[in-house]
């Protein structure tokens, strides 16, 4: 699908809080809108506190109404996931966390194979086409 807009990829993010999955892997380059797709899903989620970049941090956690929690990793400074990966296999065990990764080629054998994979690709003039 096109993606026209940051409003649109917003909109695209609040439409996947209605039926979301426990797990997202988000793929695409820096820029791609990636954080911008979360923002939307957060919002969707009912979630009010700012939602940013994880790039420095490797993840930021979001609490959630049912008690659970939207947990946003980026791996992307990170080739060995070292101690991130068993904060990653505990929250993945709570089965009302929502987790959402990008960068996450150093642990594909730790993720759920039945997780939702979203692609996101720059295209000309500066819209995106995302692909499920």
């Amino acid at each position: 699908m096109k993606i026209a807009s940051e409003k649109e990829m917003l909109d695209l993010g609040k439409q996947f809080a209605k039926k979301c999955p426990k797990v997202i892997e988000l793929i695409g380059d820096v820029g791609a809108g990636k954080t911008t797709f979360t923002r939307g899903l957060a919002a969707g989620l009912g979630i009010t506190e700012p939602i940013t970049s994880p790039s420095f941090t490797i993840s930021k956690s979001y609490a959630l109404k049912n008690g659970g929690r939207l947990i946003h990793y980026d791996f992307y400074r990170l080739p060995d996931p070292g101690l991130m990966l068993d904060d990653l296999q505990e929250n993945l065990q709570d089965p009302n966390n929502i987790i959402i990764v990008e960068w996450g080629e150093s642990i594909t054998d730790i993720l759920p194979e039945n997780r939702t994979k979203i692609t996101i690709k720059y295209t000309n003039n500066d819209s995106r086409e995302v692909i499920l």
